[in-house]
């Protein structure tokens, strides 16, 4: 007894140890690149790249309603102010006259000419510069007075408020009370860019609450509601509401886990002991994980965490052949070989996902076979020596001998061989002939999001002109400076499809930072300081405005004429750098700058003039398609591959070609039933529901197993159809649950394996199971 508690007490010490290593070294991410295989093409890594990094993932669109008008607009006023220091993000656009201002640091603003297109058509001269001081002076008689005041000694012409409404998003909505508004006049409209990539939740997450904290404080009790949309907003929603389903179903499959191994066994002893193996796959394949890879997406955790529910079997199949007269560590050495071929066989399965080309499934792999190395290794040598050595047998259960004779009567006919092989092609028939697409090809199917938030995204980017999510330009240059010389030439293009209607507007790098040869031709036009001072004197005549007034003028236009052109380089750390950086890309093969498309309306006519500009446009909708049919060429092929070392698994566990028949054949024909049933009811095959047929695989494989080892004695065949029912009910209970989830992923997973186990548990019964008056191969030593 002591030496039990010990080894229980030693147990949980070292589960204890192992959690709280991999726990302060795991990084959980949130990246949805893990799970696309590596780009071949310069399309695909592009996508990749703008799938988490891009300038449109960044973006997240808030709408402000319920409110008369003028409160709407205050409230968007005090939100962006509020929001504009926050360092997690870039940008707070809601078109009010400041803005803007903050995009243009101090240390940038003497470069304002060389950025601002204002000297390209006329000079700094005494004309320009009267006209603009006149201008002025009415400014200071109108309520634009308090924001003009401040910049009129060092920039009597504006140019930071021009550069600040040329920066605004390319197709801005209407102005009402100083502020953007929808078309209707209803709500405010706001444009805020994070500095975190769209699908990192966590960064994510933050934002979105200190946006929803900072709106409660603005709107007060006005009654007013926010909108925020965008792919920040909705990774944060398929979180939250990931995490809502499976702690429900987590909490009531459970309770119903806990009742079935209760009637299975009447012990709670075992139910706790049960959890330890479990325990120990779980933490092992954390453990393996955080040791070769640092970071483990949340998609890993989650399915692995799914997939070591195949580990619960385990120690049911130890308890179910418990009797009395023999001891518990006899029993785990009895039943170990054919529980041993079936983890082996189910780890190989998985360790074929490594040649998959995608990291997601390699942690994948990482996690489960870890942790089924774990759990069959605790169950066989730990588990054995914490049990009672004297338990009630469950073959004596008087309802499991009827249900045993049931099953013993079911008819056996000679032609079930002919049988099996119209099942199977009736299954491939309706797999091919099922009307619909074979595979699913669309990412976006996989997202929980509802359609009513997808369609209100769809009209928040029609009101703001933010950038179409399908479509952008893009264009090949040796460097950064060939990019925007080369965008620059694109520009009038550009204006022509805005000025047709084809596209509502357009954003480029070139938009926030001119060539270095546009720079300097802006440089050469800059007047000397004495010349400009001569010009500001001819001005200033019978002007109000003190001669002196305007040195800090001068002084930034002295610096500007003397100051090398600006790079990208440059802007690191001032808010022109996101947009910079997110439009002008550094490539092995040189640069390439990107030209994302607001309000697009028209892609046939933006294809032609790309295909006149020597641009390419890129449609991630078409090039998502490609690459999802790459990748799941790649794990068809670990599929294929993890079938042949499998049935090389069973062939040296069993050696021989009838055994191993029987034991392969249940599990090839779910794979087709299955298939055929979810094609039959019209869903398409993304790569959970084939990683998830891996699964159903795995289970299959130890049901045959075991049924075929348990021979023909009475008590041996009770003991191996108990636990076989005990673990095909435990699982068909889980994914049942799953598969009643509105979240496609665990949909799609838990219809898969639900269907899979318990097709499964048919067949291996009907096939892999003896005959009653068959004497048993392995004995009852195998049982």
């Amino acid at each position: 007894m002591r030496a039990r508690l010990a080894l229980a007490l030693g147990w949980l010490a070292l589960l204890a140890l192992a959690g709280t290593w991999a726990g302060q070294r795991l990084q959980l991410s949130g990246d949805l690149r893990a799970f696309m295989p590596e780009p071949r093409t310069p399309e695909q890594r592009l996508l990749i790249d703008e799938l988490g990094d891009g300038p449109g993932s960044r973006l997240l669109l808030l709408s402000l309603s319920g409110a008369a008008p003028e409160a709407l607009a205050r409230q968007s006023r005090a939100l962006a102010a509020a929001l504009r220091p926050d360092p997690r993000i870039d940008l707070v656009a809601n078109g009010a006259d400041d803005a803007g201002l903050e995009a243009i640091p101090e240390r940038l603003r003497p470069y304002r000419y060389l950025l601002s297109p204002t000297l390209d058509d006329r000079a700094l001269d005494a004309g320009f510069l009267r006209d603009q001081l006149q201008a002025r002076l009415q400014d200071l008689g109108s309520p634009a007075a308090s924001l003009v005041e401040p910049l009129l000694p060092a920039d009597p012409t504006l140019e930071t408020l021009v550069l600040a409404d040329a920066w605004e998003p390319a197709a801005v909505p209407q102005r009402l009370h100083g502020v953007w508004f929808d078309r209707a006049g209803r709500e405010a409209l706001l444009l805020v860019r994070t500095d975190a990539a769209g699908f990192d939740p966590g960064a994510q997450a933050a934002v979105v609450t200190a946006i929803r904290e900072a709106f409660a404080d603005a709107a007060g009790d006005s009654g007013s509601a926010l909108t925020m949309t965008g792919p920040g907003a909705f990774s944060v929603e398929i979180g939250s509401r990931t995490a809502g389903e499976a702690a429900r179903i987590g909490a009531i499959g459970s309770l119903g886990l806990v009742l079935l191994f209760w009637f299975a066994y009447r012990s709670g002893r075992l139910l706790l002991l049960g959890v330890l193996p479990l325990a120990t796959a779980a933490l092992a394949g954390v453990a393996a994980v955080a040791l070769l890879f640092g970071a483990m997406h949340g998609i890993t955790l989650a399915f692995g965490f799914t997939l070591i529910g195949v580990a619960q079997d385990y120690p049911v199949h130890l308890f179910s052949h418990l009797r009395e007269g023999r001891s518990p560590l006899a029993v785990a050495r009895g039943i170990w070989p054919t529980l041993l071929t079936g983890v082996v066989s189910t780890c190989i399965a998985y360790l074929t996902f490594f040649v998959s080309g995608v990291d997601g499934l390699r942690q994948l792999a990482v996690f489960t076979v870890a942790g089924l190395l774990a759990a069959a290794l605790s169950t066989r040598f730990l588990l054995p020596r914490l049990l009672e050595p004297d338990r009630r047998d469950v073959a004596t259960s008087p309802w499991l001998r009827r249900l045993g004779s049931r099953i013993d009567a079911l008819p056996r006919p000679r032609a079930a061989p002919a049988l099996l092989a119209v099942l199977a092609l009736a299954c491939a028939a309706v797999a091919a002939l099922a009307p619909g697409g074979f595979w699913q090809n669309d990412l976006s199917r996989l997202t929980p999001v509802p359609e009513a938030a997808l369609a209100e995204d769809g009209r928040l980017r029609g009101e703001l002109g933010a950038p179409d999510v399908r479509y952008l330009l893009a264009l090949e240059a040796r460097d950064a400076e060939g990019a925007l010389q080369a965008l620059e030439r694109l520009q009038p293009a550009l204006d022509a499809l805005v000025a047709d209607g084809a596209i509502a507007g357009w954003d480029s790098a070139a938009r926030y930072l001119p060539s270095a040869a546009t720079q300097r031709a802006r440089r050469m036009r800059l007047p000397a300081p004495d010349a400009l001072r001569a010009a500001l004197d001819e001005a200033l005549a019978d002007s109000p405005f003190r001669p002196d007034a305007f040195e800090p003028f001068v002084a930034d236009v002295a610096i500007a004429r003397r100051a090398p052109p600006l790079r990208p380089g440059d802007l690191v750390g001032s808010p022109l750098e996101a947009p910079v950086s997110g439009l002008l890309l550094d490539t092995a093969e040189g640069a390439t700058a990107l030209v994302t498309l607001g309000g697009l309306r028209d892609p046939a006519a933006v294809a032609a003039m790309a295909a006149g500009s020597g641009v390419r446009l890129l449609d991630f909708k078409d090039t998502s398609e490609a690459l999802v049919a790459a990748w799941r060429g790649r794990v068809l092929a670990a599929l294929a591959l993890a079938a042949v070392l499998l049935a090389l698994t069973v062939w040296t566990a069993l050696r021989s070609p009838r055994r191993v028949g029987r034991v392969l054949l249940p599990m090839a024909l779910t794979l087709l039933l299955t298939v055929a049933l979810l094609r039959g009811f019209g869903i398409e095959l993304n790569l959970f529901h084939l990683v998830s047929l891996v699964l159903a695989a795995g289970l299959g494989l130890d049901y045959a197993l075991f049924f075929e080892r348990a021979g023909g004695a009475a008590e041996a065949r009770l003991r191996t159809l108990h636990g076989i029912l005990v673990c095909a009910a435990m699982t068909a209970l889980v994914f049942g649950l799953l598969a009643l989830s509105s979240i496609p992923v665990l949909r799609a997973i838990g219809t898969t394996v639900g269907i899979g186990v318990v097709a499964n548990f048919v067949l291996a019964l009907l096939v892999a199971r003896p005959p009653a008056d068959r004497r048993a191969i392995a004995g009852e030593g195998a049982a």
